[in-house]
């Protein structure tokens, strides 16, 4: 039906038309007394918008994004907490870049998060405490909730993970989905391996983004699980049996880092050592590969090794460890000096094996650090035992030593064991640590005649074996002579003070 004519609605009559009068159009009842199409075009000239003025950018911002507790994901903020190994850490930087990149706003205020992703090492029992601690926190502050890492893989049916959403060590590749389908309230589980026609993968894509908590380190894994079967080890649980990363997968990530303006990458795993074994590959041929690729002024770092797959390869990782672009470093873990010991841990070497593998790269690699671990107070161990541990530090003054009072995992042999009692664990591991602070051994060190240093022992790394350290822990101790200097230092920077004082003063009393 058409619009009937202006004229009309002033009260006149509509005209009448016959049957036998049929109007060809409906254009045809427009009377002249209206607008035409170009009178009513001249007239919109004439309008004059109305410009509203003020916070018209502030509006169209807050309405193109919904605000943060909108159930629609990809909009919330998330705070995360990673603890343990180099390992875990580089699993959290790989979660917080895919977050990130799908849109979500990575914070490091954990009360202004809207979700919570907590990345746990089930390596010791006070980690865990501190992992089981914050998610009590979290459900307090009623914030939603994601669990990663070792202790949920290793066992998610406890108590306190009941209702709560789990993203496996395997599975980080899938966290956006989990963390979405969080934010909506529901409790997704995602605990599954990686295969490929049914052969166990290292894990996710080596390719993903990542946010670097240092931008100029790239920790890469070259592979997950490990080949032992340590009675106390509770992340073979979770990590499971050796899978290694190809090598031209391991090399271009280690391209792309370096384009992304990486000068370090450090090689991380439960046993870099026993890399490649599975594959038909090893250790010595990822890294020459790798060494490359290293452009000049960037280093390569290698992760822990545990000695059995390191022994056969002694030769051409001394040639490696040499080489310009690598740190003349190595972190071998001992755990005891006692071989009835480390037959009930089921260390698979004994203390000469050790011993072999530590002097050959002394000899050949001048200068190199070597790292190693000590459990104290393992079950059965004996203060004969526990006297030859001593021994093996005072003769080998390992710069970097990380001493782990031994804890029970739920679930591991070891943990089944008589167990020595806790004060005879806590005394020798006060006891090794007064060793370990006896002697500097750095003291044949140009620096030393400007500082006298330490390397710290700890009794709460993340490294029991399994764990390589995320951080080598230096505290340089300044000798006697320089705090001497400093403290005259300070004396005429005082002395300046109160001579620029005084002259400020007699200048405002002349004046």
């Amino acid at each position: 039906m058409g619009v009937l004519p202006r004229s009309w609605a002033k009260g006149q009559k509509m005209p009448s038309a016959s049957c036998d009068a049929l109007l060809d159009d409906i254009e045809d009842i427009i009377s002249q007394e209206d607008s035409k199409p170009q009178d009513r075009h001249f007239s919109r000239k004439h309008v004059f918008p109305k410009i509203r003025r003020g916070n018209t950018q502030k509006y169209l911002q807050e309405e193109s994004r919904p605000p943060s507790d909108s159930t629609i994901p990809g909009i919330q903020k998330i705070w995360i907490r990673t603890w343990g190994c180099s390992h875990n850490n580089s699993d959290g930087e790989y979660m917080a870049g895919q977050l990130a990149a799908y849109g979500y706003k990575i914070t490091e205020n954990a009360s202004d998060a809207d979700l919570w992703l907590l990345n746990s090492c089930t390596v010791k029992n006070p980690a865990e405490d501190h992992f089981r601690n914050s998610i009590k926190k979290a459900q307090e502050e009623n914030k939603k909730i994601v669990l990663a890492g070792c202790v949920p893989q290793a066992q998610p049916r406890q108590d306190y993970l009941k209702g709560l959403s789990i993203i496996g060590v395997q599975q980080i590749d899938r966290v956006v989905e989990v963390v979405e389908e969080t934010i909506k309230g529901h409790s997704v589980r995602l605990l599954g391996q990686k295969k490929d026609n049914g052969k166990r993968l290292g894990g996710a894509r080596l390719d993903l983004p990542k946010i670097r908590k240092n931008p100029l380190i790239e920790i890469i894994s070259i592979n997950t699980g490990c080949l032992n079967a340590c009675t106390y080890c509770k992340t073979k649980h979770a990590r499971g049996n050796l899978a290694s990363y190809p090598i031209d997968e391991l090399v271009e990530r280690a391209k792309q880092s370096f384009q992304e303006g990486v000068c370090e990458i450090w090689l991380t795993s439960e046993d870099t050592g026993a890399y490649g074994r599975d594959i038909g590959t090893d250790l010595p041929t990822l890294l020459w590969k790798l060494v490359e690729v290293i452009p000049d002024g960037a280093m390569l770092r290698l992760g822990m090794t545990n000695p059995p797959y390191i022994l056969e390869h002694l030769e051409e990782m001394a040639k490696i460890l040499n080489h310009p672009r690598v740190y003349a470093f190595l972190h071998i873990p001992v755990q005891s000096a006692s071989d009835s010991v480390l037959m009930d841990m089921k260390r698979e070497y004994c203390v000469a094996d050790f011993k072999r593998v530590v002097d050959f790269l002394k000899e050949k690699v001048p200068g190199i650090t070597i790292a190693t671990d000590i459990i104290c107070g393992f079950p059965g161990e004996t203060d004969q035992d526990f006297q030859e541990t001593l021994k093996l530090v005072e003769e080998y003054k390992f710069p970097s030593l990380f001493i782990n009072q031994f804890y029970p995992r739920p679930g591991t042999p070891a943990a089944k064991a008589e167990q020595v009692p806790a004060h005879v664990k806590k005394q020798r591991t006060k006891d090794l640590s007064r060793v370990f602070h006896s002697y500097n051994p750095y003291d044949h060190k140009e620096f030393r005649t400007r500082f006298g240093n330490h390397l710290t022992s700890t009794s709460d790394t993340c490294a029991a074996s399994h764990c390589d350290s995320t951080y080598s822990r230096i505290v340089l101790q300044m000798s006697q002579h320089d705090c001497a200097l400093w403290v005259a230092a300070g004396l005429a920077l005082i002395a300046l003070l109160f001579a620029f004082l005084a002259r400020v003063y007699a200048y405002n009393v002349t004046k």
